[in-house]
């Protein structure tokens, strides 16, 4: 299986020192997932797809996974 880039939609929250809080995820097919937890925000590779964005270290429904933000445009990891 080849991973690919899906972009997503995702509705972020604002804290009152302008950082970004991602609340939720809407995949391409209209599923939306609710964001537990934000546990890291770093500038990372995403290794399975290429190149570099900030990485946000997530947990939806207890499971650790990444969403990335790049210039304004959100992306996960997927596999085809």
């Amino acid at each position: 299986m080849k991973n690919r880039k899906v972009y997503v939609k995702v509705l972020v929250q604002f804290d009152e020192e302008g950082n970004v809080l991602p609340m939720n995820i809407t995949w391409e097919d209209g599923r939306k997932y609710e964001i537990d937890k934000v546990t890291d925000i770093r500038r990372a590779c995403a290794f399975k797809v290429g190149g570099t964005a900030i990485r946000y270290t997530v947990r939806i429904n207890g499971k650790i996974t990444y969403l990335f933000e790049d210039e304004g445009r959100w992306f996960v990891e997927s596999r085809s």
